[in-house]
């Protein structure tokens, strides 16, 4: 009887970080376990505010087009303003003021003191913002070098994800960061 209760306490700590496995091994143990929220519950929000960016993104839809055709959604205010010299010193070798971990926090200083956190980005740990963001001009938003839902997968292709909730998710339109930090956080995985 001990060894069906250690064993049991054991698949319920090893399926702690998957809420679809998590759930699965509570209802196989415990009667009256509730259903996790439904996919179309936690979407809900997320509609709402699609809706509300579309109508904003609608009404400016041409303002970012420049002469190549190409959109660029975002820009890095030093390269509008041509303060190159904020980020570059061309008498280096490097070409930049900082060594490239140091640079962004020079502006970024909000994000320095996240570093603390219980949980940060592994690229936010050592300061390589590039691994997802370019420097100048991007036709993503954040200045992302693709597109904020394929960005994430470019480096996380884990079998272990909540693959039935994250299929869910991702059909309806919503990316990674609607439910997860892309950069720090309080809680495991990132989870906002």
């Amino acid at each position: 009887m001990l060894l069906i209760v250690v064993l049991s306490l054991g698949l319920l700590l090893l399926s702690a970080c998957d809420p679809v496995t998590r759930h699965k091994v509570l209802t196989t143990i415990f009667d009256g376990v509730p259903s996790p929220i439904p996919p179309e519950k936690v979407l809900e929000d997320y509609y709402q505010q699609r809706r509300q960016a579309e109508l904003s993104q609608a009404a400016g839809a041409d303002a970012g087009a420049g002469q190549t055709g190409r959109r660029h959604v975002s820009k890095h205010r030093p390269y509008v303003e041509k303060k190159c010299k904020d980020c570059h010193d061309f008498t280096t070798r490097v070409g930049l003021v900082r060594p490239p971990r140091e640079l962004c926090f020079l502006c970024h200083q909000g994000f320095r003191r996240h570093l603390r956190d219980p949980y940060v980005h592994g690229p936010v740990a050592v300061g390589d913002c590039s691994a997802c963001h370019l420097p100048h001009s991007s036709e993503n938003t954040f200045l992302l070098e693709m597109d904020r839902n394929k960005i994430c997968g470019k480096c996380h292709q884990e079998a272990r994800l909540a693959v039935s909730m994250h299929e869910q998710v991702l059909t309806h339109g919503m990316a990674c960061v609607n439910c997860h930090d892309p950069h720090f956080g309080q809680a495991r995985y990132f989870l906002k």
